[in-house]
């Protein structure tokens, strides 16, 4: 099922950030850009080198306006001792979010139930709440962030400029396209 156009479930979670313990909601979401990485769980092997990466586009997200925000289904307590003895982990600023109950990752459809794991689920949520994209990539799959940010000014782009669309590739600054009559065939 695609989550695409729909609103994020509600949701309220216990998370980490920067040495404190955080309560984080789906209203967090709401009125700035977000993206949401789902990861199988602490303390493994492709998911350290994936959050790493990250944390080296977080700077360039957050002067787009992005908050970054991962999750697994590990307490925020499993992230807080991941952060302290991992090299790459211990560099992470954005959010960790702690989902044992599994509710969050259920509600973005990323949940392995046989597992109990979340699979590697990424979204780009708008300020409205709503889920403009979004990636699902097979468990020895690790993702590229700096994806991220071409995607996350395309959706911009998109939604400061009505009737407008950007095309494959898309660079800020190219040209967009705009539907009509008149493209039908021509492209």
């Amino acid at each position: 099922m695609s989550l695409i156009g729909k609103e994020v479930l509600p949701f309220t979670a216990n998370a980490y950030q920067n040495g404190e313990f955080i309560t984080v909601s789906d209203e967090n979401f709401k009125g700035k850009w977000s993206v949401v990485c789902f990861y199988p769980a602490d303390f493994t092997f492709v998911c350290p080198t994936e959050l790493e990466d990250l944390q080296n586009q977080y700077a360039t997200l957050k002067d787009l306006g992005v908050e970054v925000y991962s999750v697994s289904t590990d307490t925020h307590f499993t992230h807080k001792a991941w952060h302290d003895h991992s090299d790459a982990i211990g560099k992470i600023e954005y959010i960790m979010i702690g989902d044992p109950s599994q509710k969050i990752t259920r509600g973005f459809d990323v949940l392995d139930e046989e597992e109990g794991l979340a699979q590697r689920g990424t979204f780009i949520i708008d300020p409205d709440g709503i889920v403009q994209a979004m990636e699902i990539n097979a468990d020895g799959i690790g993702r590229d962030a700096s994806t991220l940010v071409n995607k996350i000014k395309a959706a911009q782009y998109v939604r400061n400029n009505p009737g407008e669309v950007c095309p494959a590739k898309w660079q800020e600054g190219a040209a967009t396209l705009k539907p009509s009559l008149d493209l039908v065939g021509k492209i």
